[in-house]
Order: C-alpha cells, then sequence, then structure tokens
C-alpha cells in the first residue's frame, strides 16, 4: 500500500515537473523579448533624452524586471520539484531489492579454437 501511494506522489510531481518546465520554457522566451525591448527604450531615451522616453523605459525596465522574477521563482519550483522527485525516487530505490539491467547486448560467448586449443570470444550463435 505504501509503495502504490509513492509511486503514485512521482507520477504527480513527475507531471507537476513537466508543467513547470514548459512554462520556464514559454518564460525564457518572454523574458528574452522584453529585455530585448527595455535595451532598446533605454538607448531611445538616451538618445532622445526626452520625459516620454525616459517614462517609458522605466515602465518597460519595471515589467522587465518583474518578468525576471517571475522567472528566476519558476526556475526554484523546477529546482525543487527535481529535489522531490529525487528524494521520491530514492525512497524506491531503497524499499526495493536492487535490479540490474539488461545492457541490450549478450555477454561475449568463448569456444575453443579447434587447431590452437585456446579460447577466443565470439558473438552467441542463436541457431
Amino acid at each position: 500500500m505504501q509503495q502504490l501511494m509513492l509511486e503514485r506522489r512521482i507520477r504527480e510531481v513527475h507531471a507537476r515537473l513537466v508543467r513547470a518546465r514548459q512554462e520556464l520554457a514559454v518564460l525564457d522566451e518572454q523574458l528574452a523579448v522584453v529585455l530585448e525591448e527595455a535595451d532598446d527604450a533605454r538607448l531611445r531615451s538616451l538618445v532622445s533624452e526626452t520625459p516620454l522616453a525616459t517614462h517609458d523605459y522605466v515602465e518597460i525596465q519595471r515589467h522587465a524586471d518583474a518578468m525576471t522574477r517571475a522567472h528566476l521563482a519558476m526556475a526554484s519550483t523546477v529546482a525543487d520539484l527535481v529535489a522531490k522527485q529525487d528524494d521520491l525516487l530514492s525512497r524506491v530505490g531503497s524499499s526495493k531489492t536492487p535490479v540490474t539491467r539488461w545492457s541490450g547486448r549478450p555477454a561475449a560467448v568463448t569456444k575453443r579454437s579447434r587447431s590452437s586449443g585456446a579460447s577466443c570470444p565470439t558473438s552467441p550463435s542463436w541457431t
């Protein structure tokens, strides 16, 4: 019963992690655009030296700062979810006996060479 609850929690955390990573990817793209726009507004403000251009720059920079905070918060959420998932997976690993995984290729089979009598590795014959 405890194992089933643990596996369900792993699935829930994994689903949340997938959604958080997708949100972070969107925030990455949005942040890049907003930062580029803030840089352009800064240059316009410096070149034109008008109060309106300065006001525009301040507004866009505020937006960029808020977007940066949101990006950092989401990155922190992703890191927390990864840590939680690792913790849950380690609990599963410690409660079960270790499972050996098949490497995908058979171990080398040795057979004796008829001429010299020495053993040499060969591929297994499946026939």
